[in-house]
C-alpha cells in the first residue's frame, strides 16, 4: 500500500498555491490599487490658499507698485449688507435725479371753444358743448403732464448705514484699494493713466481723497470712466456705480470721523 502523505505537507502546497495566486494578482493591480502602496504612492493634494480676509486691502504707490496690505476698519466695511435698503436709497438717488418738463395744454389754456359748434338736436351729428375737447382735432390734451419736481428723502441713519453697506459690498467682492501718494502729484494725466494701466484695472474707477485739490482734478478730468470724489462728500449712488473704489490714505483716516459725526451730508 502506498505511504500516506503527512498533513504538513498537505498544507504547505496549498499555503504556496496560495500565495502565488496572490502574488500574480498583485502584480496586476497597479500601484494606486496595491493595499500597501496606496498611502505612498498616491499624488500629493496641493493645499487650496486660505481666502484673503476682505478688510485687508492691497496698498499701492503712484507708480503702481505694491507697498503692502492695509486694514480697513471693521464698522465701516465689515458689516454685512442689507441689499433693501442699498436698493432703496438708490431709488430715491435716482428719482431725484430725474427732471419732469414735459408741458401740454389743458381744456383751460386751449384757444376757442366759446360757442357751441352745433345745436344739441336735429342735425344727426354727435354732441359737441366745445372745440377744446380732447376728441377734437387742435383741442386739449386729458389728463395733461405739467412740469413738476419730485423730491424723496431718506432719514440721515437709513442713508449712513446704505453707504456702510455700500462700501461694505465693495470691500467683500475685493475692489476696494489704497493709494498711498496720490494727493501730492504732478497735474499730469499720464500719471493716472499710468497707474491704471500698470494695476490693470477694469471698468470705472472711482478716487476717493481727502479734499479736492486742482492737481489731482487736472490729473483726472481727462481720463475716461474715472471720476474724483472726497470723503466727505461720499454717497451710496457713486460707490455703487462705480466698480474699483482707490482710497488716498488721507481719505481713509478721515472717513470714520464723518461716520461718527451727527450730521449726515448726502
Amino acid at each position: 500500500m502506498p505511504a500516506k502523505k503527512s498533513n504538513k505537507t498537505v498544507k504547505s502546497v496549498t499555503t504556496k498555491k496560495v500565495q502565488s495566486s496572490k502574488g500574480q494578482a498583485l502584480a496586476k493591480m497597479s500601484a494606486r490599487q496595491r493595499p500597501g502602496l496606496r498611502k505612498a504612492n498616491a499624488p500629493k493634494l496641493t493645499e487650496k490658499p486660505k481666502p484673503r480676509n476682505s478688510l485687508t486691502v492691497d496698498v499701492f504707490n503712484i507708480t503702481g507698485k505694491k507697498e503692502g496690505t492695509l486694514s480697513l476698519p471693521k464698522e465701516i466695511f465689515g458689516v454685512s449688507p442689507n441689499q433693501k435698503l442699498l436698493s432703496q436709497a438708490l431709488h430715491i438717488y435716482f428719482v431725484n435725479q430725474s427732471a419732469h418738463y414735459a408741458s401740454t395744454k389743458t381744456r383751460s389754456e386751449v384757444r376757442g371753444g366759446g360757442a357751441k359748434p352745433w345745436k344739441q338736436k336735429g342735425t344727426g351729428r354727435a354732441r359737441a358743448g366745445s372745440r377744446r375737447s380732447p376728441l377734437w382735432v387742435g383741442g386739449a390734451k386729458a389728463l395733461a403732464p405739467k412740469p413738476r419736481k419730485v423730491l424723496l428723502s431718506l432719514p440721515k441713519k437709513m442713508r449712513k448705514r446704505a453707504l456702510i453697506a455700500a462700501l461694505s459690498t465693495k470691500a467683500k467682492s475685493a475692489n476696494v484699494k489704497v493709494v498711498s501718494n496720490i494727493e501730492k502729484i504732478e497735474p499730469k494725466t499720464k500719471i493716472i493713466a499710468s497707474f491704471l494701466k500698470k494695476i490693470e484695472t477694469q471698468g470705472t474707477s472711482l478716487f476717493i481723497i481727502s479734499k479736492k485739490t486742482q492737481n489731482v482734478s487736472l490729473a483726472l478730468r481727462n481720463i475716461r470712466q474715472v471720476s474724483l470724489d472726497t470723503a466727505q462728500n461720499l454717497n451710496t449712488l457713486e460707490i455703487t456705480k462705480n466698480r474699483n473704489i482707490f482710497f488716498s490714505k488721507e481719505a481713509l483716516d478721515i472717513l470714520p470721523q464723518r461716520f461718527l459725526q451727527k450730521g449726515e451730508g448726502k
